[in-house]
Protein backbone atom coordinates (compact mmCIF):
# COMPACT_ATOMS: atom_id res chain seq x y z
CA UNK A 1 0.00 0.00 0.00
CA UNK A 2 2.63 2.75 0.70
CA UNK A 3 4.49 1.52 -2.65
CA UNK A 4 0.96 2.59 -4.27
CA UNK A 5 0.91 5.39 -2.70
CA UNK A 6 4.56 6.71 -3.18
CA UNK A 7 3.69 6.60 -6.93
CA UNK A 8 0.08 8.18 -6.87
CA UNK A 9 2.14 10.81 -5.13
CA UNK A 10 5.16 10.86 -8.20
CA UNK A 11 2.85 10.86 -10.92
CA UNK A 12 0.65 13.43 -10.11
CA UNK A 13 3.80 15.29 -9.11
CA UNK A 14 4.73 15.11 -12.63
CA UNK A 15 1.82 15.43 -14.23
CA UNK A 16 1.83 18.86 -12.18
CA UNK A 17 4.49 20.39 -11.96
CA UNK A 18 5.76 19.87 -15.15
CA UNK A 19 7.38 22.97 -17.29
CA UNK A 20 4.30 24.67 -18.61
CA UNK A 21 5.91 24.65 -22.30
CA UNK A 22 2.65 25.04 -24.22
CA UNK A 23 0.46 26.37 -21.65
CA UNK A 24 -2.29 28.89 -23.32
CA UNK A 25 -4.55 31.96 -22.39
CA UNK A 26 -8.19 31.93 -23.37
CA UNK A 27 -10.13 35.30 -23.36
CA UNK A 28 -13.55 34.10 -21.97
CA UNK A 29 -14.95 37.68 -22.05
CA UNK A 30 -13.95 41.31 -21.02
CA UNK A 31 -11.59 40.81 -18.49
CA UNK A 32 -12.15 36.95 -17.66
CA UNK A 33 -9.30 35.10 -18.26
CA UNK A 34 -8.43 31.34 -18.53
CA UNK A 35 -5.18 29.95 -18.02
CA UNK A 36 -3.52 26.49 -18.65
CA UNK A 37 -2.42 24.25 -21.15
CA UNK A 38 -4.67 21.26 -22.57
CA UNK A 39 -1.89 18.81 -22.58
CA UNK A 40 -1.94 18.59 -18.88
CA UNK A 41 -5.47 19.30 -18.22
CA UNK A 42 -5.36 21.53 -15.55
CA UNK A 43 -6.91 25.28 -16.13
CA UNK A 44 -7.28 28.15 -14.05
CA UNK A 45 -9.03 31.56 -14.25
CA UNK A 46 -8.13 35.12 -13.64
CA UNK A 47 -9.90 38.45 -13.46
CA UNK A 48 -8.95 41.87 -14.28
CA UNK A 49 -10.99 44.51 -12.60
CA UNK A 50 -10.10 48.11 -12.18
CA UNK A 51 -8.98 47.84 -8.69
CA UNK A 52 -6.67 44.51 -9.36
CA UNK A 53 -6.61 41.05 -10.32
CA UNK A 54 -8.60 38.13 -8.66
CA UNK A 55 -6.79 34.66 -9.50
CA UNK A 56 -8.80 31.16 -9.09
CA UNK A 57 -6.77 28.12 -8.59
CA UNK A 58 -3.18 28.17 -8.28
CA UNK A 59 -2.58 24.57 -9.11
CA UNK A 60 1.43 24.54 -8.31
CA UNK A 61 3.88 26.95 -8.22
CA UNK A 62 5.56 26.02 -11.68
CA UNK A 63 1.63 26.95 -12.89
CA UNK A 64 1.70 29.65 -10.58
CA UNK A 65 4.59 31.55 -11.63
CA UNK A 66 4.07 30.80 -15.46
CA UNK A 67 0.67 32.34 -14.95
CA UNK A 68 1.58 35.41 -13.53
CA UNK A 69 3.69 35.98 -16.27
CA UNK A 70 0.63 36.00 -18.27
CA UNK A 71 -1.02 38.25 -16.01
CA UNK A 72 1.58 40.74 -16.35
CA UNK A 73 1.41 40.22 -20.13
CA UNK A 74 -2.33 41.76 -20.07
CA UNK A 75 -2.55 44.38 -16.74
CA UNK A 76 0.33 45.85 -14.64
CA UNK A 77 -2.57 45.90 -11.90
CA UNK A 78 -1.45 43.78 -9.18
CA UNK A 79 -2.94 40.36 -7.88
CA UNK A 80 -5.31 40.98 -4.76
CA UNK A 81 -6.55 37.77 -4.00
CA UNK A 82 -6.24 34.04 -4.78
CA UNK A 83 -9.11 31.81 -4.45
CA UNK A 84 -8.68 28.34 -3.80
CA UNK A 85 -11.59 25.97 -4.87
CA UNK A 86 -10.88 22.70 -2.30
CA UNK A 87 -8.24 20.49 -0.02
CA UNK A 88 -6.76 18.84 -2.56
CA UNK A 89 -3.36 19.04 -3.60
CA UNK A 90 -3.62 19.19 -7.17
CA UNK A 91 -5.26 22.09 -6.70
CA UNK A 92 -4.05 24.14 -3.54
CA UNK A 93 -0.49 24.14 -4.44
CA UNK A 94 1.67 27.18 -5.49
CA UNK A 95 -0.09 29.74 -3.56
CA UNK A 96 3.39 31.08 -1.92
CA UNK A 97 3.43 32.97 -5.78
CA UNK A 98 0.78 35.28 -5.05
CA UNK A 99 0.98 35.98 -1.55
CA UNK A 100 4.48 37.39 -2.36
CA UNK A 101 2.96 39.69 -4.79
CA UNK A 102 0.63 40.54 -2.34
CA UNK A 103 -2.78 38.39 -2.67
CA UNK A 104 -4.89 37.07 0.03
CA UNK A 105 -5.20 33.92 -0.38
CA UNK A 106 -9.24 32.75 0.38
CA UNK A 107 -10.67 28.74 1.25
CA UNK A 108 -13.29 27.37 3.12
CA UNK A 109 -12.91 26.28 6.70
CA UNK A 110 -13.68 22.59 5.48
CA UNK A 111 -10.57 23.12 3.26
CA UNK A 112 -8.26 24.53 5.57
CA UNK A 113 -8.91 22.37 8.43
CA UNK A 114 -7.27 19.37 6.43
CA UNK A 115 -4.72 21.62 4.99
CA UNK A 116 -3.59 22.43 8.52
CA UNK A 117 -3.27 18.25 9.07
CA UNK A 118 -1.75 17.77 5.90
CA UNK A 119 1.13 19.96 4.97
CA UNK A 120 3.04 20.00 1.81
CA UNK A 121 5.75 21.72 0.68
CA UNK A 122 4.61 23.84 -2.07
CA UNK A 123 1.15 24.16 0.04
CA UNK A 124 0.61 27.43 2.00
CA UNK A 125 -2.85 27.83 4.57
CA UNK A 126 -5.20 30.98 2.97
CA UNK A 127 -5.16 33.96 4.98
CA UNK A 128 -8.72 34.40 4.58
CA UNK A 129 -11.11 31.38 6.02
CA UNK A 130 -14.93 31.60 5.33
CA UNK A 131 -18.13 28.82 6.56
CA UNK A 132 -21.71 28.47 5.41
CA UNK A 133 -22.86 28.45 2.06
CA UNK A 134 -21.97 31.64 0.16
CA UNK A 135 -19.32 34.37 0.33
CA UNK A 136 -19.21 37.35 -2.28
CA UNK A 137 -15.60 38.95 -3.05
CA UNK A 138 -15.93 42.38 -4.43
CA UNK A 139 -13.09 43.91 -5.98
CA UNK A 140 -13.65 47.27 -7.91
CA UNK A 141 -16.38 46.62 -10.24
CA UNK A 142 -16.63 42.96 -9.98
CA UNK A 143 -18.54 41.26 -7.89
CA UNK A 144 -17.67 36.90 -7.13
CA UNK A 145 -19.70 34.62 -5.31
CA UNK A 146 -18.30 31.86 -3.66
CA UNK A 147 -20.76 28.68 -3.67
CA UNK A 148 -19.96 25.90 -1.08
CA UNK A 149 -22.53 23.41 -2.49
CA UNK A 150 -22.03 20.52 0.70
CA UNK A 151 -20.48 17.04 0.47
CA UNK A 152 -19.89 16.72 -3.43
CA UNK A 153 -15.85 15.56 -3.87
CA UNK A 154 -12.79 16.89 -1.68
CA UNK A 155 -13.44 19.14 1.47
CA UNK A 156 -14.56 22.53 1.32
CA UNK A 157 -15.12 22.35 -2.43
CA UNK A 158 -16.06 25.55 -3.94
CA UNK A 159 -18.01 26.72 -6.70
CA UNK A 160 -16.89 30.52 -8.42
CA UNK A 161 -19.98 32.81 -10.20
CA UNK A 162 -19.72 35.74 -11.69
CA UNK A 163 -23.14 36.78 -11.87
CA UNK A 164 -22.62 40.07 -13.82
CA UNK A 165 -20.64 38.28 -16.28
CA UNK A 166 -22.87 34.86 -15.98
CA UNK A 167 -19.38 33.29 -15.87
CA UNK A 168 -19.17 30.40 -13.27
CA UNK A 169 -15.82 28.00 -12.84
CA UNK A 170 -16.06 24.26 -11.84
CA UNK A 171 -13.32 22.39 -10.24
CA UNK A 172 -13.15 18.46 -10.49
CA UNK A 173 -16.85 17.52 -10.49
CA UNK A 174 -17.03 17.97 -14.20
CA UNK A 175 -14.92 17.25 -16.79
CA UNK A 176 -16.04 17.33 -19.93
CA UNK A 177 -16.34 14.57 -22.57
CA UNK A 178 -14.32 12.68 -19.70
CA UNK A 179 -15.53 9.06 -17.84
CA UNK A 180 -15.68 10.09 -14.14
CA UNK A 181 -12.43 9.71 -12.11
CA UNK A 182 -14.21 7.92 -9.55
CA UNK A 183 -11.28 6.77 -8.05
CA UNK A 184 -10.71 9.77 -5.69
CA UNK A 185 -13.40 11.00 -2.73
CA UNK A 186 -16.69 11.02 -4.98
CA UNK A 187 -19.86 10.53 -3.02
CA UNK A 188 -22.11 9.84 -6.11
CA UNK A 189 -25.76 10.84 -4.42
CA UNK A 190 -24.06 14.16 -3.44
CA UNK A 191 -22.02 14.69 -6.29
CA UNK A 192 -25.52 14.46 -8.34
CA UNK A 193 -27.23 16.96 -5.89
CA UNK A 194 -24.89 19.59 -6.48
CA UNK A 195 -24.71 19.01 -10.38
CA UNK A 196 -28.38 19.98 -10.09
CA UNK A 197 -28.09 22.96 -8.14
CA UNK A 198 -25.47 24.14 -10.36
CA UNK A 199 -27.43 23.54 -13.21
CA UNK A 200 -30.49 26.06 -11.42
CA UNK A 201 -27.56 28.72 -11.45
CA UNK A 202 -27.23 31.58 -13.54
CA UNK A 203 -24.71 31.55 -15.82
CA UNK A 204 -23.93 30.97 -19.57
CA UNK A 205 -19.76 30.28 -19.68
CA UNK A 206 -17.94 27.64 -17.72
CA UNK A 207 -14.65 27.39 -17.13
CA UNK A 208 -13.54 23.79 -15.86
CA UNK A 209 -10.72 23.10 -14.11
CA UNK A 210 -9.91 20.16 -15.78
CA UNK A 211 -10.70 19.39 -19.52
CA UNK A 212 -9.88 17.54 -22.49
CA UNK A 213 -11.09 19.79 -24.97
CA UNK A 214 -8.74 22.29 -27.31
CA UNK A 215 -10.44 25.14 -24.93
CA UNK A 216 -11.36 24.95 -21.18
CA UNK A 217 -14.44 27.10 -22.31
CA UNK A 218 -17.74 25.10 -21.90
CA UNK A 219 -21.03 25.83 -20.92
CA UNK A 220 -24.39 24.48 -18.81
CA UNK A 221 -24.91 21.53 -21.53
CA UNK A 222 -21.58 19.67 -19.82
CA UNK A 223 -22.96 19.71 -16.53
CA UNK A 224 -25.91 18.05 -17.92
CA UNK A 225 -24.46 15.85 -19.13
CA UNK A 226 -22.20 14.86 -15.79
CA UNK A 227 -25.52 14.02 -14.14
CA UNK A 228 -27.26 12.33 -17.44
CA UNK A 229 -24.10 9.95 -17.27
CA UNK A 230 -24.13 9.05 -13.27
CA UNK A 231 -27.82 8.67 -14.01
CA UNK A 232 -27.57 6.58 -16.76
CA UNK A 233 -24.58 4.05 -15.31
CA UNK A 234 -27.07 3.85 -12.07
CA UNK A 235 -29.94 2.55 -14.22
CA UNK A 236 -27.84 0.36 -16.38
CA UNK A 237 -26.41 -0.98 -13.59
CA UNK A 238 -29.53 -1.96 -11.83
CA UNK A 239 -30.65 -3.23 -15.23
CA UNK A 240 -28.12 -5.81 -14.68
CA UNK A 241 -28.88 -6.68 -11.61
CA UNK A 242 -32.25 -7.24 -12.34
CA UNK A 243 -31.21 -9.63 -14.89
CA UNK A 244 -29.34 -11.50 -12.25
CA UNK A 245 -25.91 -10.71 -14.09
CA UNK A 246 -23.21 -11.88 -11.34
CA UNK A 247 -21.77 -8.51 -9.24
CA UNK A 248 -18.41 -9.24 -9.76
CA UNK A 249 -19.05 -9.62 -13.82
CA UNK A 250 -21.19 -6.32 -14.22
CA UNK A 251 -17.92 -3.82 -14.88
CA UNK A 252 -16.80 -5.96 -17.68
CA UNK A 253 -20.61 -6.51 -18.91
CA UNK A 254 -21.86 -3.49 -18.80
CA UNK A 255 -21.99 -1.02 -21.86
CA UNK A 256 -22.83 2.15 -22.34
CA UNK A 257 -22.79 3.50 -25.95
CA UNK A 258 -24.05 6.57 -25.86
CA UNK A 259 -20.72 8.01 -24.33
CA UNK A 260 -18.33 5.43 -25.90
CA UNK A 261 -16.52 8.83 -28.23
CA UNK A 262 -15.51 9.95 -24.27
CA UNK A 263 -12.32 9.95 -23.12
CA UNK A 264 -10.86 6.40 -21.16
CA UNK A 265 -14.26 5.32 -22.19
CA UNK A 266 -12.90 1.83 -21.97
CA UNK A 267 -9.85 2.33 -19.66
CA UNK A 268 -12.45 3.59 -16.85
CA UNK A 269 -16.26 2.34 -17.22
CA UNK A 270 -15.55 -0.64 -15.33
CA UNK A 271 -13.89 1.57 -12.45
CA UNK A 272 -17.10 3.74 -12.71
CA UNK A 273 -19.36 0.76 -12.37
CA UNK A 274 -16.63 -1.11 -9.38
CA UNK A 275 -17.61 2.43 -7.35
CA UNK A 276 -20.85 3.10 -8.16
CA UNK A 277 -21.76 -0.23 -7.36
CA UNK A 278 -19.95 -0.45 -3.93
CA UNK A 279 -21.49 3.09 -3.04
CA UNK A 280 -25.27 1.40 -3.92
CA UNK A 281 -24.24 -1.71 -1.93
CA UNK A 282 -23.09 0.04 1.06
CA UNK A 283 -24.08 3.09 1.03
CA UNK A 284 -22.72 6.46 0.16
CA UNK A 285 -19.11 7.49 1.12
CA UNK A 286 -17.14 9.38 2.14
CA UNK A 287 -19.78 11.25 4.15
CA UNK A 288 -19.67 13.42 7.19
CA UNK A 289 -22.26 15.79 8.89
CA UNK A 290 -22.55 19.09 6.65
CA UNK A 291 -25.70 21.25 8.02
CA UNK A 292 -27.27 22.78 4.37
CA UNK A 293 -29.46 24.76 5.85
CA UNK A 294 -31.12 28.20 4.74
CA UNK A 295 -30.08 29.85 7.82
CA UNK A 296 -26.60 28.72 7.31
CA UNK A 297 -24.58 31.99 7.59
CA UNK A 298 -21.08 32.84 6.21
CA UNK A 299 -18.33 33.97 8.44
CA UNK A 300 -15.04 35.34 7.97
CA UNK A 301 -11.84 35.43 9.68
CA UNK A 302 -9.03 36.81 8.30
Amino acid sequence: MKCLTLLIVIIFSFMTNTVIAEAQVWKVSDNVYSYGNPNLGYFSMFVVTNEGVVVIESINSVHSKAMLGAIKNITNKPVRYLLQSHNHWDHSKGGKVFREQGAKIVAHSEAVEWMKENSHDDLVLPDVVWSGKQKNIVLGDTVIELHYLGMNHGLGMTTFLLPKEKIVYIADIVTPNRLLFSIADFNFREWTRTLIALEKMDFQKTIFSHSHAKSPIGSKLEVIQTREFIEDLQKEIIAEFTKGTSFYAIPNTLKLPKYEKWDFYKEWLPINVWAMMFQMEMGSFPWRSTPMTDETKSKDSQ
